[in-house]
């Protein structure tokens, strides 16, 4: 059983949605490889991406968050650095001796803020953004129009 990305998780934001989508498969690896016993080198594999996912996909998603103004910015910040600590805890936790246990929570946490922060806040980030390109394209096309029509330009 693997767990993949689905449509309804989509935030509308391909730089996010893309980034998304390799998590998913990321954690449907080391859900395929605990069926066959080799859950342990794939949660190390996963640790190192997931080091590089937090500099990349939540720098990006914090300065769209800055960027945009987006009122849930702080809490959608503070969750983010929740989660890298959950991480860095298991790690820890685990001292480089990954166990039967470590990868359980390792994919118990990872699934859970796939479901829970994606198709949740990550939306709510998503619509937002959309919302607001959506009015400035809206405005920018009628300031257009209206420049168009204006008294000086039609002499």
């Amino acid at each position: 059983m693997s767990i993949e990305w689905s449509r309804s998780l989509a935030t509308g934001l391909e730089w996010q949605d893309n980034q998304h989508k390799e998590l998913f498969k990321r954690i449907s690896s080391l859900i395929d490889a605990m069926n066959v016993g080799l859950g342990r080198e794939e949660v190390g594999r996963l640790f190192k991406f997931l080091d590089e996912y937090f500099v990349v996909h939540f720098n990006a998603e914090d300065e769209a968050m800055m960027k945009y103004n987006f009122p849930g910015g702080p809490f959608h910040m503070a969750e983010h650095r929740r989660f890298q600590q959950d991480v860095e805890l298991i790690r820890e936790e685990c001292n480089g001796n990954i166990t039967t246990g470590t990868v359980i929570k390792v994919q118990r946490l990872v699934v859970d803020w796939l479901i829970n922060h994606i198709g949740g806040i990550d939306k709510a980030l998503g619509e937002y953004i959309l919302r607001i390109e959506k009015k400035a394209a809206f405005d920018a096309a009628h300031q257009d129009q209206s420049n168009a029509t204006s008294p000086k330009n039609l002499s």
